[in-house]
This record gives structure tokens, C-alpha cells and sequence, in this order.
């Protein structure tokens, strides 16, 4: 109907100019070249240091949202990328957890250190791309988001709404940072690490992240005894004690590792804390030596 009312009044004023002896004022006769050169579309690409009121693998520009940083929210996107590999522009879009984002998770790992100012695994935070949808991809967008999002612990990893934007947030004294925890056990196995004060009670103390590059996922998971010695090392650093055959009457280990969608995406950062089977401690093992982590 709207097509039909258009057609009928552009015939009406065709029919009063030929009717008449002069064109109206400021006319110059042509009915096409007073339209507005109209602009050439512009491909969605998410906003760089914005807030986000939730969290999804795939960006839609329909419903894409951001928040003022100093309201609630779920997540931060650090930095947005642009896949140059041509064997990635030439092919379908990426799945999430595919080894095709490797390369998209390094750069996001740097940019999140960069941000933060230190390594995000030693923190209650987690790393996440996000990619344009479906259709998006086919008409040519190759971005990929990177976002950052506080978790509740270091065993539930589920982000938690905050206020404030994690830039420098690893900088100094930051709450976010894996310290001391007395674990809770369901006969030997661990069940979860409860975070408390080094001043208090515990068992359990982070050390520190190493990256595995020698191993798939299917080998770490069946190498317990060589990531042990790898966190082994790292807790004899922490706590300035000789790496010897003493050092397993001094501590042991727990270690995380990432899920197996980041392995195969390319994290491969294992958190490590050393345990104290024997007894209680009181205060961090950083630098005790010897003698503040006595061979039992």
C-alpha cells in the first residue's frame, strides 16, 4: 500500500509540471540527482576497553551491549584483534577450543598482562575470545574479542559481577591474587581449596605458573609425576630451598591445570602451590628457607 501512495503522488506531480508553462521555483528538472550519495556499510567490530553486562562466545551486533566500567558487570574486553592467517580467512569460522585460536589466544594472554599488570592465571580471573557470528563471518568479519572477567575461586571459575575496570588490577597488594588456602579433603582426594589469610591456618600456598609446551592434552593428563616435579621446582624457588632429594620431605604439590577447550586453544598455563601434609603453617613460605620449611 505504502509503494502504491508513493507511485501516486510522484504521478501527480509529474502531471502538474507537464500541465504547466514554467518549473516551480528552484526546480531544475531532474528527479534523480538531489538524493543523498548514500554511505557504504560499515562492518560491526566490537569496542575496545569496554564493559560488558554479559558474557557470549558469539558477538551479535543486534543485541551487542556495553556498560560504563563503574556500573556492574560481567566482563572487560581488553583488546579486539583481526585474524591475518589466510588459511583461517579461507575457511569457515572458527570453533571455540580449536586449534586454529592460538594464535588469537596468545595475543590475548599479552594483552591481558599488559592490562593487568601481571599474569591473570595467578589471580581469580579468567580468559575468554568471543567471535562475530555465523553470518557475520561470511560477510567477511575476521575480529576476534578478548575478555577478561573476575571468578568466584580458583575451583569455581564461573565469572562474578564487579564494579571497576580490572586495568592494573594485579598491580601491588591486589585481593584478586592466589595466595593461602586450607583445602578441604574427601579422604585423599581434594574437594576444594578454601582461600584464607597466610596469617591463619593452612595448608596449601601459591607459587607460582608454568607453560607446558612439550605435552598434548591426552599426555598431560596421564603425566601427573612430571608436573609434580615441574611444580616441585617452582616451590623451591618460592621458598628458597635447595631442589634435592629433601625437598618432597618439605612439601608437595597441587597443581590446576587449564580446561582442556584452553589447552587446545593454546593455554597452557599450570598454576602450582605447595602443601603442607604434616602440619599446619602460619605464615607464606615465600623465602623461608631451610629452616621456615623444615625436612620432616
Amino acid at each position: 500500500m505504502r509503494r502504491w501512495l508513493v507511485a501516486l503522488a510522484l504521478a501527480g506531480t509529474v502531471v502538474m509540471l507537464l500541465g504547466g508553462c514554467a518549473r516551480p521555483h528552484g526546480a531544475d528538472g531532474d528527479l534523480t540527482d538531489d538524493w543523498p550519495t548514500l554511505r557504504e556499510p560499515k562492518m560491526f567490530i566490537p569496542a575496545t576497553d569496554a564493559c560488558l553486562p554479559r558474557i557470549t562466545a558469539v558477538v551479535q551486533a543486534g543485541t551487542y551491549e556495553t556498560v560504563d566500567c563503574a556500573r556492574s558487570h560481567l566482563a572487560e574486553t581488553i583488546h579486539v584483534g583481526i585474524f591475518t592467517d589466510p588459511a583461517i580467512d579461507a575457511g569457515p569460522r572458527p570453533e571455540a577450543g580449536t586449534p586454529v585460536l592460538r594464535v588469537a589466544r596468545a595475543e590475548c594472554d599479552q594483552r591481558a598482562r599488559e592490562v593487568l599488570g601481571g599474569d591473570w592465571h595467578s589471580a581469580r580471573l579468567s580468559l575468554t575470545i568471543a567471535l562475530p557470528s555465523t553470518s557475520a563471518w561470511a560477510s567477511g568479519a575476521r575480529w576476534y574479542r578478548c575478555d577478561l572477567s573476575e571468578t568466584d575461586s580458583i575451583d569455581n571459575t564461573r565469572p562474578v559481577n564487579r564494579v571497576g575496570s580490572l586495568r592494573g588490577a594485579m598491580i601491588g597488594d591486589s585481593p584478586l591474587t592466589h595466595r593461602c588456602f586450607d583445602p578441604k579433603l574427601i579422604g585423599a582426594n581434594l574437594n576444594y581449596m578454601a582461600p584464607v589469610l597466610c596469617t591463619e591456618p593452612h595448608r596449601a600456598e601459591f607459587v607460582g605458573v608454568y607453560t607446558e609446551r612439550d605435552m598434548t592434552w591426552a599426555e598431560f593428563i596421564r603425566s601427573n609425576q612430571k608436573v609434580h616435579r615441574r611444580c616441585m621446582g617452582l616451590i623451591a624457588e618460592f621458598a628458597e630451598v635447595p631442589n634435592n632429594s629433601e625437598l618432597p620431605y618439605r612439601a608437595g604439590s597441587i597443581f590446576y591445570p587449564p580446561s582442556q577447550r584452553e589447552w587446545d586453544e593454546g593455554d597452557r598455563g599450570v598454576r602450582c602451590f605447595l602443601w603442607s601434609d604434616d602440619r599446619k603453617l602460619t605464615r607464606s613460605m615465600r623465602g623461608a628457607g631451610p629452616k621456615g620449611l623444615p625436612a620432616s
